[in-house]
Parts: structure tokens; C-alpha cells; sequence
């Protein structure tokens, strides 16, 4: 169970939640949803003690475990297997080093001592469950789509999207009495997204899910927790069914607020009517007044209108005919090459849309042409006057103690003030330059990625997973805005809306390095690819 008392939440010193009460029990799966920048992954950071309250307390019964937007895999696991690693989810990976260790041991010498040892060990972890839970775990890994090589492999080896499903098997097989996932179905093809939903349905626990994907807020939730500046409101029911609500609460509200205006306006019209006359009638404008100043004190405001992203991308800068030219490109990393042999070439205009499943090299594919990875073969020649710009899904080029402003003015050299406006035209309004930029959600990191890029005015762009972390409204205004681009596009995405939007003329198919035609049946591999 997780208890929350009068609980104020602050980021970049603005309060994204006031006093807010609520409580989660065992069984409760909530949805907790609100507008990209409303706070959500701020307060799912301090209610798992990652970040500290502004004030009030949270409290909870037993273990909790916490799956953040962008989970970074600890130096010192980097070296250990996704297998070990999803067992320390239980304590169970320090109990098979030791037994592993015990059994070399043994090999080299067979001692009594020795075997007893090894004995010992082994029954401790048999007893911990340490081989029903290889089992298990190789069935939540297969449910998200993780095959059982992979699980084998070094952390370090895997691509970002499988990390990211290694540490959601880790959470999900920890049995914790309490679960804080913020967007978990990020980077999870179409059947492990079905899998999680069923999952979490079934899950006895006290959940909290901050998510996009609307079919499992509708599928798995019982109750939703909207929040918005600064205020938390409270829903049963489906995501569906809290729309309903809300809809309905905002029209109520629209129509309070609308009254008490007219209320005001008449009573001040009326009092200003009797100003300049008798003394009696300036007595009663001057009650009227009060009446006013309490009407106003007390107002109910109605709701805010959100505000949608309004993308518009500068005209690229003239290229050449031939944009990027790649050559007989080879990656691994230390052990059999992720890909080989890739070659292709990009013409001005043109879109690339690049596939394959998790593993298959994707984004150390994209990393090689932005310059960030280097590869072990081939050459990677970029065309005349070509300015590359790159997307990064892991927003490793967001900086922690560095303000939006500044990572802006590093791609564009332009006056202040319009340096600003572009930060707003992506969402990211007024003060909020000023803000470091570690304390964004993940959406808002996106934002201020793209808002990078739009700043650089490339005419080439390396797009990893662009929308992940997104809402709806703004997947769509990207989307627009890149489609009608002129600008050349390597894309990487999960997102088969967006990328029907952008309309690629070829697809390169990873690990194998295969070029064809795009056709529109490839859409429905684009969430699973």
C-alpha cells in the first residue's frame, strides 16, 4: 500500500502539485495522466524516493520498485548478463556467482571441503527458488519480446530498447508489493504490449502507471488520478470512462465560471449606476463592491485550454543530389558483429525508413552516421554541403545542470528572443528556458531535442524514435510538421502511424543490410520491427 499526505511537489521552482492526499492499496491500478510537463514522472520520481518533496509525506508497506522514463543500466552491471541481471531483482544473482564460483572451485580441486561448499550453496539458492526463477524469468522475458540469447548476452551489448525490456523484466519478477511504471510499453512491439496489459491486469499489488498507450489504460486501470497545475482529481474507472467524466466536469465548470462572470458584471454595472448620485445609493455601490470582491475571491475558473504544438521547420539549406553514401559498414561489440556488410546511399528528399527487430543494430546504425559510435568496418561519406542532425532516443545529448536555453543556443546562432519563441513553439514556454533541463519529463525532453534540431537547420536527420514519450497531440503536429519537409530522413520508429504520415520511399531491413522499396504493407511490422 502507498500513502500520500498533503504531498507538494516542485520542479524548477514551480510547484507541479499542491497538497495533494491520496492513497493506492493492494489491488488499486492507477492511471496517473495529465498533459506532457503537468508533473507526472516528477511525482512518480519523489513518491519512489528518487527525488525529494517539497513537502508532506509518502509512506508505503513493503518492497516497491520503480521503472523511470529512461532507465540507465549501473556501470558495475554493464559487464553482467541480462539474465543475472533480472535475478538481482530478488537478490538471486549474488547466490549463482557464488555458486558458479563454488563449482569452478570445485572443478580444480574436489575436496570434501570443497564439496560441501558447493553443496551448501546449491541448496540455498534451490531453496531462494533460484532455478524456478530462471524459468520464470525466461517467461516474462519471452512475453515482452525478449528471446532467451539475448538474455545470455552482456547488458552492454544490447540495444537501448532491449535494456530498457531487461529492466521491466527485472521489476516485473522482483514481486514487489507496490509498482511505479512511467511509460513501460516504450519500445514494446504490439504482442508484448498485450502481454504487459494482462500482466498488470492481473497484478495484486498497488500499481501506478504514467502511459500513452491508451488500450492499456483502458484495459488495465481501475481508477485515474488526473493531474494539472498544480491540482490532483481523482476518477474510478477506465481511462475511457475518466474522459467521460472529465468531460463532463470541465463542461460544469465552463458553465459555473460563465454564471459567477455574468454575476459579477451585472453587480459591478449596477454598482457603477449609482456612483456620483445620493448618498444613500453610493452606500449601497460601495456594498456591492465587497459583494464583488467576494464573488471574485471565491471564482471558479474555468478550464484551461491545453495548448498543442504548432512545429514549423525552417526550409532546409541546399544539398547536394546525393546526401549520405554508406559502404560495407560492420558493428559489434566484442563478441559476433550485431550487422555487416551494410551499404546504401540517400538522395536529396528522400526518406529511409529503417527496420528491424531489437538487437538488430538500428541505433548503433543511426550512432555511426551522427558520429557518436564508431564503426569497426566501411566508410560512412556524407554529400556536398550536407548538415546531419540527430535525434537520440535515449536523449543522451540532454544534459543534467544545464537550462534548455543553453542547449538550444549550441545548435543555432540567432538572437535571444527568437532562441525563446522556438522553445515555446515546442512547448516549452517562458520561464521554463531557464530550467535544467534534468528535471524534464521525458515528453519535454523530446521536445527540447526537437527543438534542437530545429535550431540547427539541417537538411539530413537521424530520427531515433522521435515520438516516444509524446501524447497524442503532439506525435500528430511532429508529424505534420516533418512530412512536409523537403529535408532527407534516416527514421527509426515503433510508431506506424507516424511513419505512414512521413511516407518513406525505401526501407533498409537490419541486421541483414537489405534495401527495397517501402510499400504500405510494411505497416503492420513497424510496431514489431
Amino acid at each position: 500500500m502507498l500513502q500520500v499526505r498533503n504531498l507538494s511537489v516542485e520542479v524548477g521552482g514551480r510547484l507541479t502539485l499542491v497538497e495533494a492526499t491520496f492513497t493506492v492499496r493492494a489491488g488499486d491500478t492507477v492511471g496517473l495522466v495529465g498533459r506532457n510537463g503537468a508533473g507526472k514522472t516528477s511525482l512518480l520520481k519523489v513518491l519512489a524516493g528518487q527525488a525529494p518533496a517539497h513537502s508532506g509525506v509518502v509512506s508505503h508497506h513493503g518492497e516497491l520498485a520503480y521503472l523511470p522514463q529512461d532507465p540507465r543500466t549501473p556501470e558495475s552491471a554493464a559487464a553482467s548478463t541480462a539474465l543475472s541481471h533480472v535475478l538481482s531483482g530478488r537478490g538471486l544473482d549474488e547466490l549463482a556467482v557464488r555458486m558458479e564460483k563454488l563449482r569452478l572451485t570445485l572443478e580444480e580441486d574436489a575436496s570434501e571441503r570443497n564439496i560441501g561448499r558447493h553443496a551448501r550453496a546449491v541448496d540455498a539458492f534451490e531453496h531462494a527458488g533460484g532455478y524456478a526463477a530462471e524459468s520464470e524469468i525466461r517467461s516474462i522475458a519471452a512475453g515482452l519480446g525478449l528471446g532467451d540469447d539475448r538474455l545470455d548476452q552482456q547488458l552492454r551489448v544490447l540495444s537501448g530498447g532491449e535494456r530498457r525490456r531487461v529492466e521491466l523484466a527485472r521489476i516485473l519478477f522482483a514481486g514487489s508489493d507496490a509498482l511505479l511504471l512511467d511509460e513501460p510499453t516504450n519500445h514494446l512491439d504490439t504482442d508484448a504490449k498485450v502481454w504487459l496489459t494482462g500482466f498488470l491486469r492481473s497484478y495484486k499489488g498497488a500499481l501506478i502507471v504514467v502511459s500513452h498507450d491508451l488500450d492499456l489504460l483502458d484495459d488495465a486501470i481501475n481508477r485515474i488520478l488526473h493531474l494539472d497545475e498544480g491540482a490532483m482529481v481523482e476518477y474510478k474507472g477506465t481511462y475511457s470512462q475518466y474522459r467521460t467524466a472529465r468531460a463532463a466536469d470541465e463542461e460544469r465548470l465552463k458553465k459555473t465560471a460563465a454564471a459567477q462572470a455574468a454575476e459579477v458584471h451585472r453587480l459591478s454595472s449596477l454598482a457603477d449606476s449609482m456612483r456620483g448620485q445620493t448618498a444613500k445609493r453610493a452606500r449601497t455601490a460601495k456594498s456591492l463592491d465587497k459583494r464583488v470582491a467576494r464573488l471574485a475571491d471565491a471564482a471558479v475558473t474555468g478550464p484551461k485550454k491545453e495548448r498543442h504544438l504548432r512545429v514549423r521547420l525552417p526550409k532546409p539549406p541546399h544539398a547536394g543530389k546525393v546526401v549520405l553514401e554508406v559502404d560495407g559498414l560492420r558493428k559489434g561489440y566484442g563478441g559476433p558483429p550485431v550487422f555487416s556488410d551494410v551499404a546504401f546511399d540517400l538522395g536529396r528528399g528522400e526518406r529511409l525508413m529503417v527496420m528491424g527487430l531489437n538487437g538488430a543494430g538500428k541505433t548503433s546504425l543511426l550512432r555511426i552516421l551522427a558520429g557518436t559510435t564508431t564503426q569497426d568496418e566501411g566508410d560512412v561519406r556524407f554529400g556536398l554541403q550536407v548538415s546531419a542532425g540527430y535525434y537520440a532516443q535515449e536523449h543522451e545529448n540532454i544534459r543534467p545542470g544545464v537550462d534548455l536555453l543553453t542547449h538550444v543556443q549550441e545548435h543555432a546562432d540567432i538572437p535571444l528572443v527568437e532562441l525563446r519563441n522556438l522553445l515555446g513553439m515546442f512547448g516549452l514556454p517562458g520561464e521554463m528556458a531557464f530550467q535544467d533541463a534534468g528535471t524534464l519529463s521525458g515528453g519535454e525532453k523530446t521536445k527540447l531535442s526537437l527543438a534542437c534540431l530545429t535550431a540547427g537547420k539541417h537538411n539530413l536527420l537521424l530520427l531515433d524514435e522521435p515520438t516516444n514519450n509524446l501524447d497524442p497531440p503532439s506525435r500528430v503536429a511532429v508529424a505534420d510538421a516533418l512530412s512536409g519537409w523537403e529535408g532527407s530522413m534516416v527514421i527509426v520508429s515503433h510508431d506506424p502511424d507516424f511513419v505512414r504520415d512521413l511516407e518513406p520511399q525505401r526501407v533498409l531491413m537490419m541486421p541483414e543490410g537489405t534495401l527495397d522499396y517501402w510499400s504500405d504493407d510494411l505497416l503492420d511490422l513497424v510496431a514489431m520491427a
